[in-house]
């Protein structure tokens, strides 16, 4: 397992790694809104590959970091999720929005 946590592991490349839960996730908010805030580029990719396991709230993280780039003008895409969180996904019809 890999540690939990948000980075931006190369410019315009938001990365989240790890168990994405109720545990983690308002801090996992806190520091990625931080960072898709202060990314410079225009294309922001969430990089969803790290992620060990997810609940609900890893989707309701990728749709925060979404507004949150839409909101200072980036072009949002979610790359590498795992298939857990494409089942729940699913579940809410959320699948098209976060198509990777």
């Amino acid at each position: 397992m890999s540690e939990t946590g948000v980075s931006m592991a190369e410019p315009g490349v938001l990365r989240l790694a790890g168990v994405l839960d109720y545990r983690s996730g308002p801090a996992l908010r806190k520091q990625g809104k931080a960072l898709v805030e202060a990314s410079k580029e225009p294309r922001l990719i969430l990089d969803c590959s790290a992620v060990d396991k997810s609940s609900s709230v890893g989707l309701s993280l990728l749709l925060a970091f979404i507004r949150d780039g839409q909101a200072t003008g980036k072009v949002c895409e979610v790359r590498g999720m795992p298939e857990d969180m494409r089942e729940i996904a699913e579940v809410y019809d959320l699948d098209e929005v976060l198509a990777s």
